[in-house]
């Protein structure tokens, strides 16, 4: 039977528009309650019993059976020889990628990351000192698909921050296994470690890794173990059960974000070929079936060529099934009546991916507020960022971009105010804070800053 893929049509003239697309944009990031409290059950059992809870949920969940923590651990010898072992095509694939990642983050670094101070005219000095954090967890999925370029785009940024230590956890469960409270990765191939994403760690320069995954994994980070050093900060992608970890130990780790369904959106002027952003918005639904892929575009005609690409390209992708399922259940095509009017409705979704697929693109860049990466022009496809055009591909979804930002250098960093008040400065900014001390009550706070009035060093 041959597979359709019909995204809904709408458009912004439509009566009924608002609370259509309102209802298109909905999706809850509340997990199952039964998910919490097995993910609950985990976390504190981990924090109790160690590697001993960590080897038995990795044996349950993920199917493999280890004597001890030692038979999970990868050594740098085996991130050399995974490199050392995959095609030379995908060698240097993986080197030109981490160049040009590397170079970005350090161009991000430059601009944003370093320490600074000033002093003023009294001499007291007031700066900021930036220091990277000691050490991070990064998680790396593996089972239903692998991704050395996720750990790429993790581990990157924080060597650039300066992170001494980088702690990877990789579930590799063998096929057939039960993995619900787990990793969710079953259908991977007999345990069996996937050499690209070593080979990656080998590039990027991980530090220690662990073929752990699930809530487990999140957990053995978060507190530690006797073997699982505990990190000051976890980051990368997961299913449910590492999403609701993630979650749940926010606050003795950091976290960079609880991340939903994967999403493009696509600013069409009619100018790009219809096959190419047909195949644009294939590339965010073959992801899962709650990835979203909406077009936006004044022209009705080109939203009706785009529909044809999409009956044509569908029946020739392998991961057709997933595509049609995510295309018909929260893709959409919409009518605009202008590109000013798109951008506003942009604004609106705040999409992880926005491409601006039109022979202007630095026209309509401007109007642009809300989005987790912006590519622009018909050539500059969003499976570019994804892999190797430099900026972080781990952003901001379900709107979030609003008011988050993409993976960079700063996640890896913290900032400490430097205050330094000189004798002169204490004699300005003595009499300030004891009065507003005073105000509210607290006594030792202003005679704190009165003692040193008039003082001699």
């Amino acid at each position: 039977m041959t597979l359709q893929a019909k995204p809904v049509r709408l458009s912004t003239r439509d009566a009924d528009f608002d609370a259509r697309f309102k209802a298109l944009q909905h999706w809850s990031a509340d997990t199952d309650a039964a998910i919490e409290q097995r993910v609950a059950d985990i976390l504190g059992d981990v924090q109790q019993r160690g590697d001993a809870a960590v080897l038995e949920y990795t044996a349950r969940f993920d199917g493999l059976n280890a004597a001890s923590m030692a038979e999970l651990e990868l050594t740098q010898a085996d991130f050399k020889a995974a490199f050392d072992s995959i095609p030379e095509a995908q060698r240097r694939a993986l080197q030109d990628a981490e160049r040009r990642v590397r170079s970005y983050h350090e161009a991000q670094k430059e601009a944003c990351g370093e320490s600074w101070s000033y002093r003023d005219a009294d001499g007291t000095l007031l700066g900021q000192k930036v220091t990277p954090l000691d050490r991070v967890g990064i998680y790396v999925p593996g089972g239903k698909a692998s991704y050395p370029s996720s750990l790429l785009m993790n581990a990157v940024p924080a060597h650039v921050a300066g992170v001494a230590e980088i702690i990877m956890v990789v579930p590799t469960p063998v096929r057939g296994s039960v993995a619900a409270g787990g990793s969710g990765n079953s259908g991977a191939t007999r345990g069996e470690r996937n050499e690209l994403v070593l080979a990656a760690a080998y590039v990027a320069g991980v530090t220690r890794a662990f073929t752990i995954g699930g809530a487990q994994a999140v957990a053995a980070l978060a507190y530690g173990t006797a073997t699982v050093p505990a990190v000051d900060k976890i980051t990368g992608p997961g299913n449910a059960y590492v999403a609701a970890a993630k979650r749940r130990v926010f606050g003795t780790v950091g976290i960079d974000m609880i991340a939903g369904p994967s999403e493009i959106l696509v600013l069409a002027d009619g100018s790009t070929p219809p096959d190419w952003v047909a195949m644009d918005l294939f590339s965010q639904a073959e992801h899962d079936e709650l990835a979203q892929s909406i077009l936006l575009c004044p022209d009705a005609a080109y939203l009706d060529a785009v529909q044809d690409a999409i009956d044509r390209l569908l029946d020739g992708m392998p991961r057709a099934a997933i595509i049609a399922k995510s295309l018909n259940d929260r893709g959409a095509l919409i009518l605009t009546r202008s590109m000013e009017e798109a951008c506003t409705i942009s604004n609106r979704i705040a999409p992880e991916h926005l491409e601006v697929s039109s022979s202007e693109p630095h026209r309509w860049e401007p109007l642009l507020k809300h989005a987790g990466a912006i590519f622009l022009g018909a050539f500059t496809s969003e499976s570019l960022g994804d892999y190797c055009a430099g900026p972080n591909h781990v952003l901001p979804t379900s709107g979030t971009a609003r008011f988050s930002s993409p993976l960079g250098v700063y996640d890896f960093q913290k900032r400490s105010s430097l205050i330094e008040v000189s004798q002169a400065g204490a004699q300005v900014l003595g009499p300030i804070a004891a009065e507003l001390a005073y105000g509210e009550g607290l006594q030792a706070h202003a005679r704190a800053a009165e003692m040193r009035l008039k003082a001699k060093q």
